[in-house]
């Protein structure tokens, strides 16, 4: 049978009190729309299809081709929001999933639960549902004798009784899908607010005899709908725990999960270490028996096996096997730090390849450069490769040694296995094998003191 989704993303989320469209506010690094989108995705659905309003632009520029778009130009309601993908879906055989874009935490397991239940029982409708241990402001579940829904019940209107229910209508449908856009075209708008509710296709379902049915997720943190920054932290909070645990399953040590913050689109290898206060965000590949942290910033990088990051930041760089860095260390984007690598305290390299075994071990910068195997850049080496207007490349080739407090002033080669006396600052190629000495002779002014202090 196929399968489609339908995202609900038009609402501006006035209770944020943001600028930033309501389901762009990020969780885990991440925006709560795309959260959604990319379980949904993981279905292999035949359509996923986002309702946008305001917004609408940033939102299909952040998902890309992950779904198609259609906007709800009025925010006339969920009912008036889901008939805006009228002209993509409502002629197709199949289920349709009804999903809000402010769900982050909802997943493709429970979501693919819910449409296997919805078709295990032939229903029209299937409301996904939950256990609250508060359920104030929640719609009821109401069911009879044999457990089949009979009604949702909505918070002003439910009785002492009914309002005791603790299972609650999360906002997410199943539906046959040439149904729902039937019965669409039957809901009204006579309501206190004047919208299109999609709770009333359900209720229009009942009263026409067809089956509704509903299956209640076990957790209830699932369906956690963000509309305000209280609930974002809360969301922030679940989907953190969510991915710390996943990771310690899998074979990471997370020295104290609370104070680590990891990406839902990073891979941890089996072994790695990671210390408090590390963040790392955006699509990061680490390997097995690396150790990030404490306090480190990795973000859309790879980082090797047996490596260290410590107390330092990459971004947007390939590290290596056995690599150290830091502390206080700085990889900027576009770098290739190759394995066995050491970039000591207060080195920033931006733009660079550094070759396998090559050393940086203190207070360098290494821009636009390459650097070959087995280099030593001493204390203070620096590529110069800005000249107010345009950058250049500095090569520095295998088995070069670069003395302390050297400039290498780009344009510029030194060749394999020279040397660069302490000091200099370069020029011209330096050709293989040579001492480039270039520096002004010390001259010594006898008595020179002893004399100024005549004066």
């Amino acid at each position: 049978m196929n399968r489609y989704a339908v995202v609900l993303a038009a609402g501006q989320g006035t209770r944020m009190k943001s600028k930033l469209y309501k389901v762009l506010h990020p969780v885990c690094g991440k925006p709560m729309v795309e959260h959604v989108v990319d379980q949904l995705n993981a279905l292999e659905l035949k359509n996923v299809v986002t309702v946008v309003g305001h917004g609408a632009e940033m939102v299909s520029e952040q998902l890309g081709k992950r779904s198609e778009y259609v906007l709800q130009e009025e925010q006339l309601g969920t009912a008036h929001a889901v008939m805006q993908a009228k002209d993509i879906l409502s002629d197709q055989d199949g289920v349709t999933l009804v999903v809000c874009g402010d769900t982050p935490l909802i997943t493709k397991d429970t979501m693919d639960s819910l449409l296997s239940y919805h078709e295990e029982q032939n229903a029209k409708a299937t409301i996904l549902t939950a256990k609250a241990d508060n359920p104030f402001g929640y719609g009821r579940i109401i069911r009879d004798e044999n457990g089949s829904v009979q009604r949702i019940v909505e918070q002003k209107d439910a009785n002492e009784a009914e309002q005791n229910v603790t299972e609650i209508n999360t906002g997410t449908y199943c539906f046959d899908n040439k149904t729902l856009f039937e019965t669409l075209q039957l809901v009204n708008n006579e309501n206190s607010q004047g919208e299109y509710y999609l709770p009333d296709v359900v209720e229009i379902l009942q009263q026409q005899g067809e089956v509704v049915a509903a299956y209640q997720t076990a957790d209830f943190n699932e369906t956690m709908g963000v509309n305000d920054r209280v609930a974002l932290s809360r969301a922030e909070q679940a989907m953190k725990k969510r991915i710390n645990e996943k990771h310690m399953r899998n074979g990471v040590t997370l020295i104290d999960p609370d104070a680590t913050y990891i990406s839902p689109d990073a891979t941890i290898g089996q072994d790695s270490v990671i210390y408090p206060g590390t963040t790392i965000s955006g699509e990061v590949v680490i390997g097995d028996e690396t150790v990030i942290g404490p306090n480190s910033e990795i973000k859309d990088s790879k980082v090797g096996s047996k490596s260290v990051v410590k107390q330092s930041v990459v971004h947007n760089s390939d590290v290596g096997n056995d690599v150290t860095i830091g502390p206080f260390a700085h990889v900027r984007p576009s770098s290739e730090i190759h394995d066995g690598v050491k970039i000591g305290n207060f080195v920033e390299v931006k733009k660079s390849v550094m070759g396998e075994g090559s050393k940086a071990s203190h207070l360098s910068y290494i821009g636009d450069a390459e650097i070959g195997k087995e280099v030593n850049l001493g204390c203070g080496s620096i590529t110069v490769n800005y000249d107010g207007k345009n950058k250049y490349l500095t090569k520095v080739e295998d088995g070069a040694f670069i003395g302390c407090n050297v400039n290498l002033i780009a344009p510029v080669n030194v060749g394999k296995g020279a040397f660069v006396a302490a000091g200099s600052t370069i020029t011209d190629d330096v050709p293989e094998q040579a001492l480039s000495i270039a520096r002004s002779r010390q001259t010594n002014k006898e008595d020179y003191a002893s004399k100024s202090n005549d004066n």
